[in-house]
Parts: C-alpha cells; sequence; structure tokens
C-alpha cells in the first residue's frame, strides 16, 4: 500500500480528510514511524520504542546464565535465581522536514491535484530514508569541521572541510599537504547540518564495541568475517546475529566469490555468497562501502515520542502571495544501542575493484 499522510489519519479512525492539523494523536504517530520505518530494509528489523518524554531511560532486563541447581526433598536451601535490571538512557533530537507546492504546479501537472498525495508519499518515505541515514551515520564531532589547514595536525574522528567535500579522518595527521589515503569522505559540506544531529549506531559501536580494522588486509576474503566474529563475545552468537553492508560491498563480495572460483576452479557453497560464516547479510544503502556492521538487528534500538506533528496550510500572507502550499514534519527521535558489547564494526575494508 502506498505510503499517505491522509491514509495514516484514516487507519487510526479520526474524522478528518486531510493533514491541515497538527499534532498526531499516539495511534497516528505510530502508525506514521511504522510507514516510514517500511522505507528500508533495515529499519523495520531493529527495535522501536514510542515515549511521551524527550529524554528519559529504558529498561533493560537481564538474566545470568547456569542458574538452575539441585532439588533437596522437603528442603529450601535459601537460593534464588536473580534478575539483573538495568536502564539505557536516550534523549531524543527535535528534527523537521518542510517542503511547498506551487498552486501553479498543482493546476497545470499531468496528475492534476492528484500531485500533493504523490510529493507527500514521497516526502514520508524520504524521512524513513533520511532517518537511516541519522541512525547510521549521525555524528555530533561533524559540527567542529573546520577548512583544511596544512599547518594543522588532525586526530582520527575529526572532520575536515576540502573543496566543498566533507571528510573524517581516519588516520593520525601530522602537518603537512592534504593526503587523501588519510580521510574518508562522508559528503558535501552542505551535509554537516544533517549528520551532526546526534550520535549514530556507527559513531557508538566504534566507542564502545568491538572493532577490527581492517585496513591492513589486501583483498577481501572470508578470513575477514571470522576475525570480526571472534572479537564478540561467544554468548552473543546465538543465530540471531546479522552482517550490515551496503549493497555494493555484497555485491562485490559475490563477484570476489565467483572470481576465485574462475580462478582457482571448485565450487563455493551458496550460502557463503549471502551468509558469510553462517551469518545472513542486510542490505544498507545508507552504509559506507569500507565498513560492516555485525548485531543483532533488535539490538538497535529506535526512540520516538508521541510529539508529531504533520501540517500543511495554504494561509498566511507568504501563502497567498507566493500562491503556494507550505507543508511540514515535526518529530522526535534517538538512535541507540540496549548492548554494545554485542555489537562490532569492520572498518578500513580493502576495495574488491
Amino acid at each position: 500500500m502506498p505510503i499517505n499522510n491522509g491514509n495514516i489519519i484514516n487507519k487510526a479512525a479520526i474524522a478528518t480528510t486531510s493533514i491541515t492539523h497538527g499534532l498526531l494523536n499516539p495511534e497516528q504517530a505510530r502508525k506514521f514511524i511504522q510507514q516510514t520505518f517500511e522505507a528500508t530494509n533495515l529499519a523495520p528489523l531493529v527495535r522501536h520504542v514510542m515515549r511521551q518524554s524527550k529524554s528519559g531511560e529504558i529498561d533493560k532486563i537481564g538474566i545470568a546464565s547456569r542458574i538452575i541447581r539441585g532439588k533437596k526433598e522437603n528442603s529450601d536451601d535459601g537460593y534464588r535465581a536473580g534478575v539483573a535490571t538495568k536502564v539505557i538512557e536516550y534523549a531524543c533530537k527535535a528534527v523537521r522536514l518542510p517542503w511547498e507546492i506551487t498552486e501553479e504546479t498543482l493546476r497545470e501537472n499531468i496528475e492534476g491535484q492528484q500531485l500533493e498525495a504523490i510529493i507527500t508519499n514521497l516526502m514520508t518515505a524520504q524521512i524513513g530514508v533520511d532517518m537511516e541515514d541519522l541512525y547510521l551515520n549521525g555524528d555530533e564531532r561533524a559540527a567542529n569541521a573546520k577548512d583544511f589547514s596544512s599547518s594543522d595536525t588532525y586526530a582520527v574522528g575529526d572532520y575536515v572541510k576540502y573543496n566543498n567535500n566533507l571528510y573524517v579522518y581516519v588516520a593520525e595527521h601530522t602537518a603537512g599537504s592534504w593526503n587523501v589515503a588519510e580521510v574518508e569522505e562522508v559528503g558535501s559540506v552542505a551535509d554537516i547540518d544533517f549528520l551532526k544531529l546526534n550520535d549514530g549506531w556507527i559513531k557508538q559501536i566504534g566507542d564502545n564495541g568491538h572493532v577490527y580494522d581492517a585496513s591492513s588486509e589486501n583483498v577481501m576474503k572470508l578470513d575477514i568475517f571470522y576475525k570480526m566474529l571472534q572479537k564478540l563475545p561467544n554468548k552473543y552468537n546465538n543465530g540471531k546475529l546479522r552482517w550490515l553492508m551496503s549493497p555494493k560491498r555484497a555485491q562485490e563480495w559475490e563477484l570476489y566469490l565467483m572470481n576465485q572460483v574462475i580462478e582457482k576452479g571448485g565450487a563455493i557453497p551458496d550460502n557463503v555468497y549471502t551468509q558469510p560464516v553462517h551469518i545472513p547479510t542486510i542490505s544498507c544503502p545508507s552504509l559506507g562501502d569500507d565498513k560492516i556492521i555485525l548485531t543483532d538487528p533488535k539490538n538497535l534500538v529506535v526512540v520516538n515520542t508521541y510529539d508529531m506533528k504533520i501540517r500543511k496550510t495554504t494561509e498566511g500572507k507568504e501563502a497567498i502571495m507566493q500562491d503556494k502550499r507550505f507543508y511540514v514534519c515535526h518529530m522526535d527521535y534517538d538512535a541507540i544501542i540496549e548492548e554494545t558489547d554485542a555489537t562490532g564494526i569492520i572498518t578500513g575494508l580493502p576495495s574488491l575493484d
């Protein structure tokens, strides 16, 4: 079913035929978030939490292993298995997506008045795509990006602007000329306002999860996956883990395996193409080609609040003078991880070209 804000409101049993009104009720907000999640491969698989407050705590309940004890007839030794309770803190950031359509466009396009619904559908889907991009790649350090200077030194994780592009250092830089081997391009300078909104899962895993630096590897090979898996505690290797990688990385991995068969002969089991070391892959277009994440998708948590607004207006001086309709979607979000010890990331992956 196409994503449509009118459908969202109608399915929530609200007696209205427009999105003119602002604040969505909890059921409408939940349905809207659900439809934005459906725009990507990863979002439907992660854990979603809705909260009233913009900041707070989410309970994390854990149970230890080997807690069964022997039984003695007519006896109670006082042993009780405990339940460990912890909390994960979240702090939602307010974001918005505004857009506009001229009345002339609505009158003269081939779709007629249906164009408004089509554009709204596309914007709703793009919210889902952009939000997944933020969940993965958000990095508050981007706000500190400065123009590159050959007289400055840069640490790993520092952001710089160079030739209107945005880069992050992946190696230490001493004073000297620009060296493309030391940086990773993450977008254009215009993307700073987007990336700086919140720290995403890649930043959080890099800081507190398990990291395998594959920059010393000359070629992509199965051993890289094994080395990453070995860094995770064995208790998390329970059949729920998934490799998150870009479509290009997944496709080039398949090409690499096929070339190995052509060059060396023999055969490779079909599942190795899509399940390296027996762990399925999830295609994530927002993920860089040089990294792969390993975790249970349910370990990744998206928090939204019910304070969500979708507004449209055709009134006011600006709308009248410009003959336009103005729209805006307001929402709050945070991307957190339930257990960073259950996450891993491969960085510095070699090119498969």
